[in-house]
C-alpha cells in the first residue's frame, strides 16, 4: 500500500505539491491523472525517495521506502525509460540490477522473456526505440518480484499491441493482489485499465474516486432517442419542457431518463428505433475537472500565418 500524508514540496517560490494526501490499495490498477506541470512526477519521486518532501511523508506499507532492506523486492518503479547507460546491452543492464541488489540471475532471463525482450538482450541500449526502453524498464521493475509497482507514462513509445500488452501485464499483476500505481496522459487507455483515480492540479488533490464514479461526477449523461418520427418527438419532447436537439439523425435530450422518453414515446405512439444514454469518455471527465488547473493554456494559432 502507498500513502501521501500531506506530502508537500516547494522548489523555491514554486509549490509543485501542495498537501497532498491519498491512498494506493493493493488489488487495483489505481490510475494517477493530471495536466503538465500538475505534480505527478515530483508525488512519485518523493514516495520512492528521490526527492526529499518540504512537508509531510510519503509511505510505503507504512514506512519510508528509504529504510526497505530489500527496495526492488518491495517495489518496482519505472520513472524515465531512457535514464539508462546506452553503452550497456540489456542483459548486461539487467545483470547489474540483479548483482547489486542480491537477487537470483535466473530473473534477468525470467523478466526478458516476460516483456518480450529475449532477441533483444544483447543489443547496446542505446540503440533501442523508446518502446523497446519501455519494456526494458518494465522488465527492471520485475526484477525483484516486487510487491508494489510504479509507473510513470509506462505506454510512451508503445505500437498498438504493446499498449495492448502493458494493459493486461499491470491487469494481471493487480489481480494477483500487488499494488500498482501508474500516471498517463493517455486517457482512453486509463479509461480502460484503470479502476481507481486519482486527480491532481496545480498540486492539489481533485478527485480520489472509482473511474467510473469519476466520469459519472464531471459529465452529463444526454438522451439519444432515434424515431422515424423525429419532427413530432421534437416537438413533444420540447413541449415536456426537455431540452432537446437534432443531432446526425438523432435526437439529444437534457435533463431527463431513457424511461421518461420511452414513456412519453409510448403515450404518443411513436416508433423508437433506438433509445440510449450517452456518457462522456474519460477524456471529456478530465478536461472538465482540470480546466481551471492547467498550468500552461495554448492559445489560438493561424496556421500559415507566418510573415
Amino acid at each position: 500500500m502507498i500513502e501521501a500524508n500531506g506530502l508537500t514540496k516547494r522548489f523555491g517560490d514554486k509549490v509543485a505539491v501542495n498537501d497532498l494526501s491519498f491512498t494506493v490499495q493493493p488489488g487495483i490498477v489505481t490510475g494517477f491523472l493530471g495536466p503538465n506541470g500538475a505534480g505527478k512526477s515530483t508525488t512519485m519521486r518523493m514516495i520512492l525517495g528521490l526527492d526529499r518532501p518540504t512537508a509531510g511523508a510519503a509511505l510505503i506499507n507504512g514506512r519510508p521506502y528509504t529504510s526497505a532492506h530489500a527496495p526492488m523486492r518491495l517495489v518496482g518503479a519505472l520513472l524515465d525509460a531512457k535514464n539508462v547507460h546506452g553503452g550497456r546491452t540489456a542483459r548486461a543492464h539487467l545483470n547489474s540490477l540483479v548483482q547489486s541488489n542480491g537477487l537470483p540471475m535466473r530473473r534477468v532471463d525470467e523478466v526478458l522473456a516476460m516483456t518480450g525482450m529475449t532477441e533483444a538482450a544483447g543489443r547496446r541500449i542505446k540503440g533501442f526505440s523508446l518502446g523497446m526502453s519501455q519494456r526494458l524498464g518494465i522488465a527492471a521493475a520485475m526484477l525483484g518480484d516486487p510487491e508494489i509497482l510504479i509507473f510513470d507514462e509506462p505506454v510512451n513509445g508503445l505500437d498498438p499491441e504493446g499498449i495492448l500488452w502493458i494493459r493486461q501485464f499491470m491487469q494481471a499483476l493487480a489481480a494477483e493482489g500487488r499494488t500498482v500505481f501508474v500516471s498517463s496522459h493517455l486517457m482512453s487507455e486509463m479509461e480502460n485499465t484503470a479502476e481507481h483515480l486519482i486527480v491532481i492540479g496545480l498540486g492539489k488533490l481533485l478527485a480520489d474516486m472509482t473511474t467510473k464514479d469519476f466520469i459519472a461526477a464531471n459529465s452529463a449523461g444526454i438522451v439519444r432517442v432515434r424515431t422515424p418520427q423525429t419532427d413530432e418527438m421534437l416537438a413533444a419532447l420540447r413541449t415536456a419542457g426537455w431540452q432537446a436537439n437534432l443531432v446526425d439523425g438523432h435526437i439529444d435530450v437534457l435533463g431527463t431518463t431513457t424511461d421518461a422518453v420511452g414513456d412519453l414515446a409510448a403515450a404518443k405512439s411513436y416508433t423508437v428505433h433506438e433509445l440510449f444514454t450517452q456518457r462522456s469518455s474519460l477524456e471529456e471527465a478530465f478536461m472538465e475537472m482540470t480546466r481551471d488547473s492547467v498550468e500552461y493554456h495554448a492559445g489560438d494559432v493561424a496556421v500559415g500565418s507566418a510573415p
